[in-house]
């Protein structure tokens, strides 16, 4: 990329810019700021993330050519300082920065790798919101991942498709990319004729220009973090229902896929009503499904409100997992990238939950069976080695099996309260794996350390189940 060998001038820039300003630091009211730390020093990814500042809202004004690869972006960051801030720090990967202002002035940029550095004409004071805008375009990339996975920016045969776990919203916007940052979004997307812009959230608005264009608006007023973010920009068909009584959903299938995946694609509000009977009220304004062809997805992914499968993996079973994500996961976030076992235990466990209601397979099987599962045991659930094996098998069905022995310990009134009130207690924010442990024991009303020693934290495989 193009990026490293441009920071150097865009740090030239900066410096000149600085000179010519006679800005030494030091803002309105003799604020003398730092600079945001640029990364949240997570376990898995430290440069991942930023400090300095809380973001309350993105706003992204997006158009995109399924031609020639090409994305014209504006984002517009509310945020508020959590310190004295002199500068700060955006996650950006490749595409090339235009403009950049804070509060309506200029701001410096300079670039280094995946960090977008942004330093205001002056400081702004711990606890002020303020409003930066960062004009951009390029053609977005694909990140891979050290488990050999494709992420951020996937084009297709028809337009593409955003996913972001863990790293690959960088690839599409500049944000504070890490889960313990959530925002609510608003999406504007313009595509050219005959083709469908689909995002998280609620449908404001649909309009079509003379020359064909379309410009739809997608709105997610619940806290998201950028990794939930999704667009999927093609030729798609779509269908509408009611979840709930109340939740609208939408469901979009690519024109290869439709006819097969429609009847599954009609069972998404049953299977919501049954979440929420085990899992407490269902979190967010929509609700529904995008089905990609398997050569445009290598995997199904929680994306917030509207998850995305290839057609390979849309069975029942991954769809009540990826909807079970909506509770954990995505409502509930994970603090660090080291917690994501609360994600995919939960989901797996949903699937036990859903055999044993409706497949004849009580949950005691599947903990059976997964035990048996060499794989499972290859670390702790709650200590992955390494970013490559944060979706590694102990932390699915090592992470169920967790849940299961907790099930066993408390008895099936108190897990049920468990298993929703989780949820409700943390509802669109950010918990670890020491709040989860701390809320059990207290819901439980016992000392559950054995438990945890080995099922969460142990090395080896118990003798027995």
């Amino acid at each position: 990329m193009n990026t490293r060998a441009r920071s150097g001038a865009l740090a030239l820039t900066v410096a000149l810019a600085l000179l010519a300003a006679g800005c030494t630091g030091g803002g309105a009211g003799g604020v003398t700021g730092k600079p945001g730390a640029a990364g949240l020093r997570d376990p898995y990814f430290p440069r991942l993330g930023n400090g300095g500042y809380d973001v309350g809202h993105y706003g992204l004004t997006l158009a995109y050519d399924p031609a020639s690869g090409r994305l014209d972006g504006r984002a517009e960051i509310t945020a508020k300082a959590t310190q004295d801030l002199s500068a700060f720090n955006l996650d950006l990967a490749g595409l090339t920065v235009r403009e950049a202002t804070v509060d309506g002035e200029p701001a410096a940029v300079s670039r280094a790798g995946n960090e977008l550095t942004l330093r205001p004409g002056r400081d702004i004071d711990e606890g002020a919101e303020f409003r930066t805008v960062v004009t951009y375009d390029g053609v977005p990339e694909t990140i891979t991942d050290l488990d050999g996975s494709k992420e951020g920016w996937l084009r297709t045969t028809d337009g593409a498709l955003a996913v972001g776990e863990p790293t690959g919203s960088m690839a599409w916007f500049p944000g504070n990319h890490h889960p313990s940052d959530k925002a609510a979004y608003d999406v504007t997307v313009t595509v050219p004729a005959g083709v469908k812009a689909l995002s998280n959230g609620v449908l404001t608005s649909e309009k079509t220009t003379a020359d064909g264009r379309t410009t739809s608006v997608w709105h997610s007023a619940e806290p998201m973090a950028s990794y939930l973010a999704t667009l999927a920009i093609g030729r798609y068909d779509t269908a509408t229902a009611t979840a709930l009584g109340k939740v609208p959903v939408l469901t979009a299938a690519d024109p290869e896929v439709t006819a097969k995946s429609a009847a599954l694609r009609a069972k998404v509000p049953e299977i919501l009503k049954w979440q929420t009977e085990n899992f407490g009220p269902y979190p967010f304004a929509a609700a529904g499904a995008i089905v990609e062809r398997d050569g445009d997805l290598g995997y199904a992914l929680e994306t917030q409100s509207r998850p995305v499968f290839p057609i390979g993996s849309f069975d029942t079973t991954t769809l009540v997992h990826e909807l079970a994500h909506q509770w954990y996961g995505d409502s509930v976030t994970p603090a660090s990238w080291k917690d994501i076992w609360l994600n995919e235990g939960f989901a797996t466990y949903a699937e036990w939950l859903y055999a044993e209601d409706f497949g004849n397979t009580p949950a005691q099987k599947s903990f059976e069976r997964a035990f048996s599962d060499e794989d499972a045991w290859a670390f702790p659930p709650a200590e992955p080695p390494t970013a490559e094996d944060l979706f590694g098998s102990p932390v699915y069905q090592r992470g169920a099996m967790v849940l299961h022995k907790i099930r066993q310990a408390v008895g099936d009134d108190t897990f049920f309260e468990i298993l929703s009130g989780w949820p409700a207690k943390y509802r669109y924010s950010t918990a670890t794996t020491e709040d989860f442990t701390r809320y059990v024991e207290s819901v439980a009303g016992k000392d559950l350390s054995g438990l945890w020693d080995v099922w969460l934290y142990g090395d080896g495989k118990p003798d027995k189940p």
